[in-house]
């Protein structure tokens, strides 16, 4: 006779919990100024794509524009710069601190050729927006492709064949 017996997952579950509150409570150490100033974070960014350039903006709110660095390394665009601490010690205690402070870091690899003397950068309403145009090789071609007359061709055994040759013409799109 086989007995069935009814298990509770309660243990497991308890145990799981236990192990995670402690894996988490790792992670709570107080913040201090130099943690602050040492922390890298990265800012919240879209990134878009028209015909001929990428439009990125970064929102980088309570930061100056001479805090801001723009730099562009073999198709890849790097935005850094450094938010002060408004973080003050006083008597009273935080509940929350959600906003980030330090150094920022933010790259963009383009996956096709941009061009770097034509990139525009703007800082308005704490939004930076990077205007980056793609290079001259990189934007579409329309490729017109046009019948030719009969043109009698010569094997390389000297054997002679009439077949059809097309022309191709290559043209950059008007904007």
């Amino acid at each position: 006779m086989t007995t069935l017996t009814r298990r509770f997952p309660a243990p497991e579950f308890s145990l799981l919990r236990r192990e995670m509150d402690r894996l988490f409570s790792d992670f709570q150490t107080e913040r201090t100024d130099e943690s602050l100033d040492s922390t890298v974070w990265m800012p919240r960014a879209d990134l878009s794509e028209i015909e001929d350039a990428f439009i990125l903006s970064v929102d980088l709110p309570g930061i100056r524009t001479e805090d801001v660095d723009v730099t562009l390394d073999d198709d890849t665009l790097t935005i850094s710069g450094q938010r002060e601490s408004s973080y003050e010690k006083s008597e009273g205690r935080f509940h929350r601190i959600e906003r980030s402070f330090g150094r920022f870091l933010r790259t963009v690899r383009f996956s096709v050729p941009v061009n770097a003397d034509g990139i525009e950068a703007s800082f308005e309403n704490g939004v930076l927006e990077v205007i980056v145009p793609k290079a001259e090789t990189s934007k579409p071609r329309r490729i017109e492709v046009r019948p030719s007359t009969h043109q009698e061709l010569t094997s390389g055994d000297g054997a002679s064949t009439n077949e059809s040759a097309i022309d191709v013409e290559v043209t950059e799109d008007a904007p």
